[in-house]
Order: C-alpha cells, then sequence, then structure tokens
C-alpha cells in the first residue's frame, strides 16, 4: 500500500518537505508519496530512502518550487570554498525515487559570479524525473555517479566522495532544463525523453556561450546519455555558440535522436574539450536531428541538412537508432515495473 505524506506552509500535515522525509523509517520498503502543496520552498534536501515520491499539487510544475542557493565558490566555514558537490538543492541518494510536477531551482545567480551551482544531484538506480523543471545556470544537473579519480585533489570534495562508483539508469521525461556550462553532466545511464533543453546566454562578449553536455560515461559502460524527441532551444544566445556536449572523460557518450535544434547550436555539433586522444574513446551520435524553424538553413521551400558536423561525430542509421530504444537503455525492468506503474 502507498503511504501518503501531506506538505502544505498553511494548513495540515507537515510544514517543510524535510520533516516529511525524516518521518519516513530508515530501511523503507514500501512506496511513500509526499504530496506537496503549492508554494516556495527553501531547502537544501537530502533524499536517501528508497521507494519515495515527491510530487508537486499544482496545476503545474512552476506552481511548488523547491530552491536554496549555495554555490561552489561560496567559502565554508574553515576558509575552504564549498565546491560542486556540495551545492545542490536537492540530493538524491537512494534507488526508486521519483519527482514529479515540482521544480528544483538552484538560485544562487549567475555562473560568471558564482561558478558551478547543482540544482539536482541524483544518484541511484530508477531514478525517475516526471514533468520537472530543474532551473540553474552552471552544472545544473549532475547525473552521478563521480568519476573514478578527481583531476585535482579536493575536486569532489562532497557527500559521494569516497563511495563505490556504482552506475544507476535515470529517466527524465517531459522536463525543461536550463544553463549554460555543462549544465547536465556526470556518469550515469540518462534517457531524456520530450524534454526542453534551453541554454541560457553566459557573457555578452563569449564567442561560446555554452555545452549542454559533458558526459563522463565509464569505459566499458554501454550507454550514458540518450536524448530522444527534445527540443534544444535559446531565448539569448547567438547563432553557433553552444554545443551539444564535451567529453567530461574520455569514454563520453551522448546520442539524440529526433531531436529539435535551434540556430544556437555549433555547426560542428560536439566539441572535444580540447582532449585529441578522445576522438577515438568518445561516443558522440545523431540520428534525424533537425532544425527548429528559426534556423537560418530554413527556408520556405524547406530545411537544408545541417553542416558537416565535426569529425568525431558519428551519423546512426534507423538500424542503430534503435540500439538507443527507451527499452533498450533503461532496461524493461526499469520500463515494464517502475515507469508504467508511476504513470
Amino acid at each position: 500500500m502507498n503511504q501518503i505524506l501531506h506538505v502544505s506552509k498553511n494548513s495540515g500535515g507537515f510544514s517543510t518537505i524535510a520533516e516529511a522525509l525524516a518521518s519516513i523509517p530508515n530501511g523503507n520498503d514500501r512506496p511513500v508519496t509526499i504530496e506537496i502543496a503549492p508554494g516556495i520552498y527553501r531547502e537544501k534536501l537530502t533524499i536517501d530512502k528508497p521507494f519515495v515520491t515527491l510530487r508537486g499539487c499544482g496545476s503545474s510544475s512552476k506552481d511548488t518550487v523547491i530552491t536554496y542557493d549555495d554555490y561552489a565558490r561560496a567559502l565554508m566555514p574553515d576558509g575552504s570554498k564549498r565546491g560542486t558537490f556540495r551545492s545542490y538543492s536537492v540530493f538524491i541518494d537512494a534507488h526508486d525515487v521519483t519527482l514529479r510536477n515540482l521544480t528544483v531551482e538552484n538560485a544562487s545567480g549567475d555562473s560568471v559570479s558564482h561558478g558551478q551551482a547543482i540544482a539536482l544531484y541524483a544518484e541511484g538506480d530508477r531514478i525517475f524525473i516526471d514533468s520537472c523543471r530543474l532551473l540553474g545556470h552552471q552544472d545544473t544537473l549532475f547525473t552521478g555517479p563521480l568519476p573514478p579519480t578527481e583531476y585535482e585533489p579536493g575536486g569532489f570534495t562532497g557527500p559521494k566522495q569516497y563511495a563505490p562508483r556504482i552506475n544507476g539508469r535515470q529517466y527524465y521525461k517531459n522536463c525543461y532544463i536550463c544553463g549554460d556550462i555543462d549544465f547536465i553532466f556526470g556518469s550515469a545511464t540518462a534517457f531524456f525523453e520530450d524534454c526542453t533543453l534551453e541554454s541560457l546566454r553566459r557573457d555578452a562578449e563569449d564567442t561560446i556561450q555554452g555545452y549542454v553536455t559533458a558526459a563522463s560515461t565509464p569505459e566499458g559502460q554501454e550507454y550514458g546519455y540518450v536524448f530522444s524527441h527534445c527540443n534544444f532551444i535559446s531565448g539569448d544566445c547567438p547563432p553557433d555558440s553552444v554545443y551539444l556536449g564535451r567529453p567530461w572523460r574520455d569514454y563520453a557518450k551522448t546520442v539524440l535522436i529526433s531531436c529539435e535544434l535551434g540556430p544556437h547550436i555549433h555547426p560542428a555539433g560536439f566539441h572535444d574539450w580540447d582532449k585529441k586522444q578522445a576522438h577515438g574513446t568518445v561516443f558522440f551520435a545523431e540520428y534525424g536531428s533537425f532544425p527548429t524553424e528559426a534556423h537560418d538553413c530554413c527556408t520556405a521551400e524547406g530545411c537544408r541538412p545541417f553542416p558537416r558536423r565535426a569529425d568525431f561525430v558519428c551519423a546512426l542509421d534507423i538500424a542503430e537508432a534503435a540500439h538507443f530504444s527507451r527499452e533498450a537503455v533503461l532496461g524493461k525492468d526499469f520500463v515494464s515495473s517502475f515507469v508504467y506503474s508511476s504513470e
């Protein structure tokens, strides 16, 4: 039986989401849904118990907002910087967790002044983010786990710095995610379906405004990021100023299937992050990408093909694209027993 908990600032139940989460016993083994009344909840949350759903009860995801404002460059009491992985607003550290119909925001501000600032840090298997908005600038969404090793000492300081690196599957459906630099990054197997990815203008003087993804897919992992029928947009980035992704680690995998791309996307598609050695190890690929009508390759007569991509980007055929279906990427156990039962 599904237990229902209620959170509201104005009437019965819990007054904060953190209180509702704390009431769930350790070792919980049954579904618990926390229904959250419309409002703005300034809380820094950790969800470390399985089978938990947070559901906004407003008419849209804009009505229920979880917000916090930590950021990487902020100083801790000991004088050290907070760093990327302690900057999250919401941290999922459990399997079988769902967020539905709500907003998760890091409200710290622009990335030029504040650096990395995670809205959602998601780590675990069978994580389902449904009809949500994830708002930030640099590093908005981290799909854990961390890579095996850090480039600089202290670079991974945070809650999972010394934890085993265990791959999990994550499903993002009908979500809006915005940011500028590497605003979706990490090592998980993650499938994005019918999502809108908006690139924000970072600096008026920069030729390159950002990168949508920075995957760190481990060597030998079959899937990294897959975007299916997603829309890549920008309201203010100039043409050709945003890359679809770059490799945080050398075996990064990012695939687009039937996605709509705005004129802000750079003709090369992906960037190599000046890692020439990664040209033979990354897997950046597309099938059926098409331009938005605002793209300058579209006229009244139709749309011309995109300019030639970088030489390390693959063009998939229809048979190869089938390998990146939702069922193939997430597995039948996730799709049938978790996703469909949650709808």
